[in-house]
């Protein structure tokens, strides 16, 4: 194998892992898109059942206001009806007391299942606001974990880089421009293997001269097909 080949295939390994890297870069904002989003379900749990429960606290404002009214409104009924001295007054009073205690009667049944349903309620937003804790944890710990993990490629590739900058150093400047080219244009794989009088890297059969001038490892041989630089296995 030519040094030229060797030391480009040595440096195309390194370009070939801060490739890699950098795909696995541009994934981690995903990975935390998807860990926070099992933290909306319960967000949304928990603010479906404060609605609730604020809901219910509100009705049952409404209905203390209500029997607060029916009963000043039968404590005056009553005073009145003592005081009177007609007796189609005092009966007129009475019936109307009446119906205000049945409604007052009923107001303070509802008052009662407002009651029930609120302990519901709560028992409710309890649960989903454990839950959602027991969620941010986790939630935290991917989060927590994705960023170390950004970290310690973001240290790899510093690595790389400073062990790249050292190897191109040994690659004829030359070929530089040509090896660029194919990295960018060949998925990432410049220099390939021949396999079997084929190009390892588009697969395509070589021409005789190109076999020999491979195997010779005498000069930089491409694939007439596909461009990339082969070399010989040892």
């Amino acid at each position: 194998m030519l040094d030229e080949v060797r030391a480009l295939l040595i440096l195309q390994d390194r370009d070939r892992r801060l490739l890699a890297l950098a795909k696995d870069l541009e994934k981690l904002p995903q990975d935390e898109a998807r860990a926070k989003t099992k933290l909306a379900g319960d967000e949304a749990a928990v603010k479906t059942a404060h609605d609730a429960v604020m809901d219910c606290e509100l009705r049952l404002k409404r209905l203390e206001l209500d029997a607060g009214t029916r009963k000043t409104t039968i404590q005056r009924l009553k005073t009145q009806q003592f005081e009177t001295r007609k007796n189609e007054e005092f009966q007129a009073l009475g019936h109307e007391i009446t119906r205000y205690e049945k409604e007052l009667d009923n107001l303070e049944t509802r008052e009662l299942e407002l009651m029930e349903e609120m302990d519901v309620l709560r028992a409710t937003l309890k649960s989903a606001e454990d839950a959602r804790t027991k969620t941010r944890l986790l939630v935290d710990e991917d989060l927590a974990s994705i960023a170390e993990r950004k970290e310690r490629m973001l240290a790899e590739v510093r690595e790389v880089e400073a062990d790249r900058d050292k190897l191109s150093s040994a690659v004829p400047q030359d070929l530089i421009p040509l090896y660029q080219r194919l990295m960018k244009t060949k998925a990432g794989l410049a220099v390939a293997p021949m396999h079997d009088a084929k190009c390892g890297g588009c697969h395509m059969k070589l021409i005789a001269s190109t076999v020999v001038a491979v195997q010779s490892a005498r000069e930089i041989a491409r694939c007439e097909d596909c461009g990339r630089i082969l070399y010989q296995e040892d």
